[in-house]
């Protein structure tokens, strides 16, 4: 029987061993997870009466992590990912906002950052992001002569987001694995993650003001409107999107009074924007867009705002249908997931863009990516398991408790230990491995201490811990040398640019993906605000 501390040696020497031979991590964590048992314990436990004996941990362990209804919502998020990349949903939403930004210094980088902060909200997929922006946005920039390593960066991290941005999968997953709640998870990371895509943003207004070599502006269109004459069309989008959301809501409202759903009944949660209350202040908002369209911009204005951005419309229509059935309170996780795919395909029927080779090519590309997940999900669970009734997380919880750190000491501690494990392995390993043996220990640290500028509420830690570990993870699908998106982009990007060159350009963004983790771990209550 070999002890807890050398068997713990050998598990990762040997994980890393094997991920460098070029074993799949689901197999590589499987085959450590019987190698654990058998150091552990004995040989006889593989002859002994099925059902019986460790093993069978390690199967309840798998069986509990494929059985739970929530994990149907990461292949159904796949599959929307796969439809707006191959419809012409997302080409269409870069143009509109390549109208409006045109015009503006670094404004094509900017309009990359924004369309992946909206592909982010439909469907939390890091890979398709890349490679659709690396295929739309990436000759746009070269052409235009922007600077290579702000292009590539501006690309790869901002199609990265979906870590952070609900909904996203590696919260999902995280919410499976420690229990937590995954709306809750959603909600504290909201703030976080648009912080850290705005610090990408105010990087490239700054860097191409500071160096306009950066960012040449491109040539002027005749006839494109321009200065105050293109703000008031935006203006007339904006007032004409809210007179039809408003106009919905409305109809929405009246549709629950008639039925006597919209009562105020006390321990029953109202119905957000349902209400009769709430009638007086949608009216007032239609009334008021419709006074901008008739009195401030004009019919002709706002008809020409609209067609310039209605590229806009079913990317908002998409977020609307996810997000807003799980912030509602209308469905759970899963069936906002499956919502969202529904909207998409029917948007895509309604553009004539939805065709049966797009729809067997999506299926195949989901059926792919949720394989490499699902055998990454069985061995990493089956390895936590035998881990775990090897006694390996109490050995860890007493070494580092024992290591007499401060709390942020150990936290930091962690956070090494979670930027070191990314560069090698993928997050979906760490959170299955590594998070059942980190987050008992931080919830025993005193909830006061943690934090410099402010404290979390003990209810919050392992919400606040969750969106943490996500930050750090944006920085994993950076970091060199196995970091992700560099691959993900390398395979759509023009023969010229090399691995190295797309390494080089991440290194002002994981400063700032670094910045924005050190406000989380500095200032706990930015994530807990909306709690």
């Amino acid at each position: 029987m070999v002890d807890i501390g050398t068997l713990s040696m050998i598990i990762l020497l040997s994980m890393f061993i094997l991920l460098a031979i070029g074993m799949p991590l689901g197999f590589a964590s499987a085959f450590l997870a019987v190698v654990t048992l058998v150091l552990k314990f004995d040989t006889d436990i593989l002859f002994r009466t099925f059902g019986q004996g460790p093993l069978s941990v390690l199967g309840q362990a798998v069986y509990r992590q494929m059985t739970n209804y929530v994990l149907i919502s990461v292949p159904l998020f796949i599959f929307m990912a796969a439809l707006l990349e191959r419809s012409g949903i997302a080409r269409d939403m870069y143009n509109s906002l390549n109208v409006w930004l045109s015009r503006t210094r670094g404004g094509i980088a900017i309009v990359t950052s924004i369309m992946a902060v909206i592909m982010a909200a439909m469907s939390g997929i890091i890979g398709g992001e890349v490679v659709l922006l690396g295929l739309i946005a990436l000759p746009q920039m070269l052409r235009l002569k922007y600077d290579q390593n702000l292009a590539i960066g501006t690309i790869c991290a901002s199609g990265s987001l979906g870590t952070m941005i609900p909904p996203s999968i590696v919260l999902i997953f995280y919410g499976l694995v420690t229990e937590t709640s995954i709306k809750a998870l959603f909600t504290a990371s909201f703030l976080p993650g648009f912080m850290l895509a705005s610090f990408f943003l105010i990087y490239i207004v700054v860097r191409t003001q500071i160096n306009p070599s950066l960012a040449p502006l491109p040539p002027e269109v005749p006839g494109q409107p321009k200065g105050r004459e293109k703000g008031l069309m935006f203006l007339g989008f904006l007032a004409k999107f809210t007179m039809y959301f408003t106009g919905f809501l409305l109809a929405r409202a009246l549709f629950f009074t008639a039925l006597g759903e919209n009562k105020v009944t006390e321990g029953v949660d109202p119905i957000v924007l349902g209400m009769v209350s709430d009638m007086p202040w949608i009216i007032g908002a239609f009334a008021i867009s419709a006074l901008v369209v008739l009195f401030v911009v004009g019919r002709e204005r706002t008809a020409q705002g609209w067609d310039m951005g209605k590229g806009l419309i079913a990317p908002i229509i998409v977020i609307g249908v996810v997000l807003g059935s799980i912030y509602m309170g209308i469905t759970g996780i899963t069936e906002a997931a499956g919502m969202g795919v529904v909207a998409v395909f029917v948007i895509g029927l309604i553009r004539r863009e939805m065709t049966f080779d797009i729809v067997w090519d999506s299926l195949i590309r989901t059926l792919r990516s949720t394989g490499t997940i699902i055998w990454v999900t069985i061995g990493a669970a089956a390895l936590a398991a035998a881990y775990t009734l090897a006694g390996g997380p109490t050995y860890v919880a007493n070494m580092i408790v024992g290591s007499d750190l401060p709390t942020m000491g150990v936290i930091l501690v962690m956070m090494v230990i979670f930027l070191i494990m990314g560069m090698f392995m993928d997050w979906i390993g760490i959170v299955l491995l590594i998070m059942p043996v980190f987050l008992p220990i931080v919830v025993r640290l005193p909830a006061e201490e943690i934090g410099w500028l402010g404290s979390v509420d003990a209810r919050y830690v392992p919400i606040w811990f969750g969106v943490v570990f996500c930050m750090n993870m944006q920085v994993s699908f950076l970091s060199p040398p196995f970091g992700p998106a560099a691959f993900y982009l390398k395979s759509v990007a023009p023969a010229h640019i090399s691995l190295t060159d797309i390494f080089r350009g991440f290194l002002p963004f994981i400063a700032l993906q670094l910045l924005a983790l050190t406000v989380l771990l500095a200032w706990p209550p930015i994530v807990t605000i909306f709690l």
